[in-house]
């Protein structure tokens, strides 16, 4: 399938390993150019010398914290210096620690706000005028099964990313006509890093094992498995694409089945 990506420039946080790394190799493939951020200096650049050898386009990289007021806004910016354009924006943090009520104050709250939703208002708030500009733009939030079903013992995640939600959908309603669309994509299992924390976390708190921990996750998953990072990938690719041009201020779950609920 013909995805019309070929020669646009992408922009993905989060992307040296785990889901932002499968989607930067994903956009990769179809001949973007990519400019990728993350905390890790040495893994972000290890991931960008990968990745431009495997698919023979240019990666820039910068490594940042997206918890820094300003720091997205720079990336962005600094992206448009090298590239001179943006086409897609994939707004990716990773997830804020495990927990419940009783374990953040408010301070831990504030953290998570600056790392899940301000980062992404940042980033697209400096990516959106050359989109408008041009009159053509993707900005794609990876966010969380959490947002339709809250997941025991993600105090911080299920409430916050369901205000990226909440903007993404307000967004996607204004920048729609200037030929922008902003669609989240909410996984459930799959497997990272960031899910092998989650289920150590789920094994410590209730006195099990590892492998028991994830056992129970996959008996409510209807598939019978975890989900692979290029499995995520491709939903976020068709969604950048040109393909997906009616599609716009829409929440997809990639969960095996997992969401019980009919919308």
């Amino acid at each position: 399938m013909e995805t019309g990506l070929k020669g646009k420039v992408a922009l993905v946080a989060g992307a040296s390993r785990g889901l932002g790394r499968a989607v930067a190799e994903g956009l990769a493939a179809e001949g973007c150019a990519l400019a990728i951020c993350a905390r890790g200096k040495d893994d972000l650049a290890s991931a960008a010398a990968e990745i431009a050898e495997r698919h023979g386009v240019e990666v820039w990289q910068r490594a940042i914290d997206l918890c820094r007021k300003k720091a997205g806004t720079g990336f962005v910016e600094q992206a448009l210096d090298k590239f001179g354009r943006v086409d897609v924006l994939i707004n990716n943090a990773g997830g804020p620690p495990a927990g419940g009520w009783e374990d953040f104050d408010q301070s831990d709250w504030q953290k998570a706000v600056d790392l899940t939703l301000f980062s992404a208002l940042e980033m697209t708030r400096a990516a959106l005028p050359f989109m408008q500009e041009k009159g053509w733009g993707r900005v794609i939030n990876m966010t969380s099964i959490s947002v339709k079903q809250p997941i025991a013992g993600l105090m911080l995640s299920n409430s916050i990313r369901a205000a990226v939600v909440g903007w993404a959908k307000s967004l996607a309603d204004e920048v729609a006509a200037q030929g922008i669309t902003v669609n989240n994509v909410l996984p459930g299992y799959i497997h990272t890093e960031r899910v092998e924390a989650l289920l150590e976390h789920r094994a410590k708190t209730q006195d099990i094992t590892r492998d028991q921990a994830l056992a129970d996750v996959v008996k409510a998953i209807p598939l019978g498995r975890a989900g692979k990072p290029d499995e995520f990938a491709d939903l976020v690719v068709f969604l950048a694409s040109e393909r997906a041009s009616y599609i716009t201020g829409a929440s997809y779950l990639i969960d095996g089945g997992m969401h019980r609920g009919i919308t």
